[in-house]
C-alpha cells in the first residue's frame, strides 16, 4: 500500500514537474495540471501556467471532452449488469426510431457501428446543443458509413445515442443518473455538466503567435453524453483508481476489466501504431507499455486519463488550449517516470491454504504432440498452462465446480479444459478444445488422435 506523497522520492518529483515545465512551454498552453495515483491514493500533483496568478490545482475544474464517454459506457454496463439489456441487443429493441437499430449496443460502445465520426450541420462543439433538439439532428439523412461491426470508426454521434438509452431505460436525464449511479458514489463532488468555482477557461492559442482568443463554453444538448463534462484532475485520479479495481456500488472489477479489452476490429494503422478501443475505454502501447483510458478535446480544452494497470500507475492530465500539448505523450511519460525511478512492489507469495489431491494430481508437465507445457496450481485457485519453451499459447483457467476448468485469455479463452480420468481413476489425459495433452510425448496409453504407430519412437538408420 503506498503512502501519502512524500512517498516518492525528491528527485522523482522533479523529473515529473519538469515535464510538465517542458510541456506547458513548448505546447505554449496557458495552463496545465497532472495528478498521479497508485494503490488509490494520490502520490503526486503538479502545475504550471503561464501566470502565477492563474496556477491551477488538483480542485481546478476543465472540460475533458470524450472523456465522458467512459463515464457513459460505465452507465451502460451498469444496464447490462442488471439485466436491463444485453450488449448484443440491437439498439432497435430498446430505443426504436433512430434508423440505425440494427447496430448493437456493444457495436456503439467501441466505435464499431459503422456510424459518421460527426454530427450534420454546424461545428457541434462549438454551437449550442439547442441547434440539434432531436436525435435525428444528431444522426442526419446518413448517420452509417460503414457496415456495422466491420471496422474500428469513432462516432461522437454514437455516444448520444448511448446516453439516449440510458435515459430510456432509467426514465431520467442522462446527467442525473450519472449524478446519482456514479458521481455520487464515487465522491467526485467536483465532476459535473456545467462549470463551478474554481475553473479554467478555455482558450485557443495562435499558432504563429504568442496571442490568445477565448473559446465558447456551449452546452452541448443531446451530444453531452460524448463530451459535456467539467472535472479536475483530483476527481479523475480516483475515477481512474475505480477503473483499475472497480466498485461494487458502481461497476464490479469484471465489468471494469471487460471495459479494457479489446472489442473493435482494429485498422492496419491503429495496430502498427499500438491503438485498440474496448468498450468506452482507448488501449494503447507506449514504448512497451500497455496503457488504458481515454483522451479528450473540446474548443479550448485538451485531457487524458492514462492507467498503466501492470504499474499500477495512474495519470490524468488537463489542459486549457484547444491545440498544440500532446496530452496523451505527457500522460504515457509521466507514468513510465513514476514506473521507472518506484517499480512496482509485487504482493508477496502466499501458498495454498488447503491442498487439493485431485488438483495436485493435475499439476506438472503435459505434452500436446511433442510441445511440452506445464501446468501450475496458483494460491487464487487458477490453474494456469505455460508453454516450457517461453514461447506458444498460454492462459489461466478458471474452475466450473464440476471438475472441468474455462480458459481467461488466449487462445484457450472460452474453452474447457477437461482431465479425463483411466479406469483404476486416475488422470490418464487433458482434453483441451478436443486437444489431448498427455504426460509423456504421444503417449501410447492415450486416445491420441490418429493413433500413435505401436513401434514407438526410433532412430534413423
Amino acid at each position: 500500500m503506498t503512502t501519502p506523497q512524500e512517498e516518492l522520492l525528491p528527485g522523482t518529483r522533479r523529473a515529473l514537474l519538469h515535464r510538465i515545465a517542458v510541456a506547458q512551454a513548448e505546447g505554449r498552453a496557458p495552463s496545465v495540471v497532472a495528478t498521479a495515483v497508485r494503490g488509490g491514493r494520490t502520490v503526486w500533483t503538479g502545475a504550471r501556467a503561464s501566470s502565477e496568478e492563474t496556477v491551477p490545482g488538483a480542485d481546478t475544474q476543465y472540460r475533458i471532452g470524450s472523456i465522458t464517454k467512459t463515464f457513459t459506457a460505465v452507465l451502460t454496463l451498469r444496464l447490462r449488469d442488471e439485466g436491463l439489456l444485453d450488449l448484443q441487443d440491437p439498439l432497435e429493441k430498446h430505443l426504436p426510431g433512430t434508423g440505425v437499430g440494427k447496430v448493437t449496443v456493444a457495436e456503439l460502445l467501441a466505435h464499431a457501428g459503422g456510424l459518421a465520426a460527426e454530427t450534420p450541420g454546424p461545428w457541434w462543439e462549438r454551437t449550442p446543443g439547442s441547434l440539434r433538439p432531436e436525435l435525428a439532428d444528431v444522426l442526419g439523412e446518413r448517420p452509417a458509413v460503414h457496415p456495422a461491426g466491420r471496422r474500428f470508426h469513432y462516432s461522437n454521434p454514437g455516444y448520444a445515442l448511448l446516453g439516449a438509452l440510458v435515459e430510456r431505460l432509467r426514465g431520467a436525464p442522462w446527467e442525473e443518473v450519472l449524478r446519482q449511479e456514479v458521481l455520487e458514489p464515487l465522491g467526485l463532488e467536483r465532476t459535473g455538466v456545467r462549470p463551478q468555482a474554481p475553473h479554467a477557461h478555455g482558450w485557443a492559442v495562435h499558432p504563429w503567435a504568442d496571442v490568445l482568443l477565448p473559446e465558447p463554453a456551449v452546452d452541448l444538448g443531446r451530444m453531452a453524453p460524448a463530451g459535456q463534462l467539467w472535472s479536475t484532475s483530483g476527481d479523475l485520479a480516483r475515477f481512474a483508481a475505480f477503473l483499475v479495481e472497480g466498485d461494487e456500488r458502481v461497476l464490479s472489477a469484471a465489468s471494469v476489466s471487460e471495459m479494457r479489452a479489446p472489442a473493435a476490429p482494429a485498422e492496419a494503422a491503429d495496430v502498427a501504431g499500438g491503438y485498440a478501443y474496448g468498450l468506452g475505454l482507448e488501449l494503447r502501447h507506449d514504448n512497451g507499455r500497455a496503457l488504458v483510458g481515454h483522451t479528450g478535446s473540446l474548443p479550448g480544452f485538451l485531457a487524458c486519463l492514462s492507467v498503466g494497470v501492470e504499474d499500477d500507475v495512474s495519470v490524468v492530465v488537463l489542459a486549457n488550449c484547444t491545440s498544440g500539448l500532446p496530452v496523451f505523450s505527457l500522460a504515457a511519460d509521466l507514468v513510465r517516470i513514476i514506473a521507472e525511478a518506484a517499480p512496482r512492489v509485487p504482493a508477496a507469495w502466499k501458498p495454498l491454504r488447503q491442498a487439493d489431491p485431485e488438483l495436485l494430481e493435475l499439476v506438472g508437465p503435459w505434452y500436446w504432440g511433442t510441445q511440452s507445457c506445464a501446468l501450475r496450481l496458483s494460491a487464487d485457485g487458477l490453474l494456469s498452462l505455460e508453454p516450457l519453451s517461453g514461447t506458444g499459447r498460454r492462459s489461466r483457467f478458471r474452475p466450473n465446480g464440476d471438475g472441468t476448468w474455462t480458459g481467461l485469455e488466449g487462445y484457450y479463452a472460452g474453452e474447457v479444459l477437461k482431465p479425463v480420468r483411466r479406469s483404476d481413476g486416475a488422470v490418464g489425459h487433458l482434453d483441451l478444445g478436443s486437444f489431448v495433452f498427455t504426460r509423456r510425448p504421444y503417449d501410447i496409453a492415450a486416445p491420441v488422435p490418429g493413433g500413435v504407430d505401436p513401434e514407438g519412437w526410433r532412430g534413423v538408420e
